[in-house]
């Protein structure tokens, strides 16, 4: 599919040509504004700071050449629209987690995460030192996009459930908030699976429009306030080992920066892919001790449930290998995962088992 074609057949697309006005950014005496459209609500905890970030960062490096400005999700397309206005030319680029798109091509799920995929680390090995970005590019010149990792939340809980899970039938019938991949795997499961944007899960769970939801992890859940409404929470998940974030530009945008312009997006993306990542892990480990002071009961799904897990996600896997991208990544995308596993297992995971056995 080309960009011409999916234009064609999006409603975006059809008024987008009639507001061709909106897709030049703003240009004043070699000031240049460029509108950021984001898939999170204004302020939410974690995400928007990684936006907010590039913006900052493009803002600061360009000498006033560049002015970013930042719209949260429903201040000028819906959490979910930011995709299609940028492809578009009604926004000039978009941040947001790449898996909310797959309906667009499921392959963008490798750029946030997959079912029993890649840590953060393992990403970004990936993406920097394999094939990643490549994909990342070849998928985005499908839609007129230059795309860039913008953000990491670490590995993601299991989520906030309104009982407990002791089996995989308890999944049949349960309504559960899911993008992704992991979502379609629940699925599977039995479970009515729900795609709702961040700023909304709070209030779909406090009504018990859902039984339950995965978010970030403690310090994004307790800012989003669940543990005012279920206190049970399983503290890891099989759907987002290492989720990134991603900046997606309009491509035709792109091209018309200068070439030190190009740059600063491109630095600017990776320090706060980086930024994002320690801010999430700063504040996970204090967020989850307040969360079990209030009473929260954190637990690990048995290793019944893990396991149909990882049946069901390959399933979801196998179902998509008939696309020609999909398959090349994916292949890549494991192959590379397997070779960073293998180092790091042997480093990293066996000092830190010793690190915490000699420490007590």
């Amino acid at each position: 599919m080309d960009r011409r074609s999916f234009l064609k057949n999006t409603a975006i697309g059809g008024s987008a040509a009639a507001a061709g006005t909106l897709a030049a950014p703003a240009i004043a005496q070699g000031n240049r504004t460029l509108t950021m459209v984001t898939t999170w609500g204004r302020g939410l905890a974690g995400v928007f700071d990684a936006a907010q970030r590039v913006a900052d960062s493009i803002n600061g490096m360009s000498d006033g050449s560049l002015t970013v400005d930042v719209k949260g999700a429903g201040e000028l397309v819906g959490a979910f629209e930011v995709f299609d206005a940028v492809t578009a030319g009604q926004a000039d680029m978009y941040h947001g987690a790449d898996y909310y798109f797959v309906g667009q091509h499921p392959a963008y799920a490798f750029f946030t995460s997959v079912p029993f995929g890649m840590t953060a680390q393992e990403l970004v090995n990936w993406y920097y030192h394999g094939d990643g970005a490549g994909f990342h590019d070849e998928l985005g010149q499908i839609f007129g996009l230059k795309s860039f990792l913008a953000g990491n939340t670490g590995a993601q809980a299991g989520g906030w459930f309104s009982k407990e899970i002791n089996g995989p039938e308890d999944f049949n019938g349960l309504k559960f908030r899911m993008p992704g991949l992991g979502g379609k795997a629940l699925g599977k499961l039995g479970a009515s699976v729900q795609n709702l944007p961040g700023s909304e899960v709070y209030q779909a769970l406090a009504s018990g429009a859902i039984d339950g939801t995965e978010w970030i992890g403690p310090w994004a859940d307790e800012k989003a306030g669940f543990q005012e409404i279920t206190k049970t929470y399983y503290t890891a998940g099989f759907h987002e080992p290492g989720a990134g974030l991603s900046i997606g530009m309009n491509r035709e945008v792109f091209e018309s920066l200068n070439a030190q312009q190009q740059k600063i997006v491109e630095i600017a993306c990776a320090e706060a892919h980086q930024w994002n990542l320690a801010q999430f892990l700063a504040n996970n480990s204090a967020a989850l001790q307040r969360l079990q002071s209030a009473g929260v009961k954190t637990l690990e799904f048995p290793d019944s449930v893990w396991d149909a897990f990882g049946q069901a996600s390959n399933e979801v896997h196998q179902e998509n290998m008939g696309d020609d991208i999909y398959k090349r990544v994916y292949d890549s995308y494991m192959a590379s995962m397997a070779a960073s596993s293998s180092w790091i297992q042997k480093s990293d995971g066996a000092y830190t088992a010793q690190r915490d056995r000699v420490l007590g």
